[in-house]
């Protein structure tokens, strides 16, 4: 690498570094596949977002319904039962930007009046209704790739070329809002580690996650806890922090602007040590 290429190399690095933001999940679900259950009763779902927000959360991600291979579907109301509430009574006790990780069209519209300040949809808007409800506000949107769905996402996935395979997804998707009246400035895109993946597949987005900035949108990475880090490691759910840390930095290494975590303290660690590094690189 040249001196004139270390620097542009090292240069955009440290801007990349200056508007990561920390992404907190906060799952209100009984059956999701690392904290089901955990944070269902609203006191303490409370007190987590607290504590993340004490730790350095930029964001929290509200998720009714989980995507785990295998998962059930939820009905809306019950979705909008164990969402809505816990929203507003976020944004009327703390200053922080909230996310609701939802794919129904009924449940964004609830969140976009009671404040949400993005939608995070693993069905990247192809319900029926969420365009429509989307293009209606100002609110920004996390489109994620998934191939299939998640009862069955995980059986024998293929692709052709994933990294190629992914962008064409996206440029579908982004026209499609665009289409719709969605502003591409409101997006943010997210490759989908561990929808319709398999191992080898997660690692080859993470290792040539760069190639989506081609796309001139925000990246966001969702790699936390994830079989990804279990499988090649051997490592249970709640034994996967180092995994989780190793690959986020290498996603923001590669260009995320946003990381998806369930642990936030530790992960807003590893970005201080990445700034730290980085006021010394050429």
């Amino acid at each position: 690498m040249s001196k004139t290429t270390q620097a542009n190399f090292s240069a955009s690095i440290k801007n990349q570094l200056d508007t990561v933001q920390v992404m907190g999940i906060l799952n209100v679900t009984p059956d999701s596949f690392s904290d089901g259950g955990q944070f269902t009763h609203f006191d303490s779902a409370l007190k987590q977002v607290e504590q993340m927000i004490e730790q350095g959360v930029d964001i929290i991600d509200i998720g009714g319904e989980s995507t785990r291979p295998g998962a059930v579907d939820v009905r809306v109301q019950d979705e909008i039962v164990r969402v809505i509430p816990l929203l507003k009574a976020i944004k009327s006790r703390f200053d922080i930007n909230v996310s609701i990780d939802t794919s129904k069209a009924e449940v964004m519209s609830e969140a976009i009046i009671y404040g949400a300040d993005m939608i995070n949809d693993v069905r990247a808007l192809q319900n029926e209704g969420c365009l429509e409800v989307v293009a209606q506000s100002n609110i920004a949107v996390c489109l994620m790739h998934m191939q299939g769905m998640p009862r069955s996402m995980q059986e024998n996935p293929q692709y052709k070329d994933i990294i190629d395979d992914i962008l064409e997804f996206f440029k579908q998707r982004i026209n499609c809002c665009e289409r719709s009246g969605i502003n591409k400035e409101r997006l943010v895109l997210d490759p989908g580690f561990g929808f319709g993946k398999t191992v080898a597949h997660n690692y080859e987005v993470l290792a040539k996650f760069t190639e989506f900035k081609a796309l001139g949108l925000p990246l966001l990475a969702g790699i936390s806890r994830k079989s990804m880090i279990g499988n090649l490691l051997n490592r249970d759910v709640n034994e996967r922090l180092a995994g989780s840390l190793a690959a986020a930095i290498v996603a923001i290494q590669q260009g995320a602007n946003i990381i998806r975590v369930h642990d936030v303290q530790e992960s807003v660690d590893a970005i201080k040590i990445l700034k730290a590094v980085a006021k010394y690189q050429i």
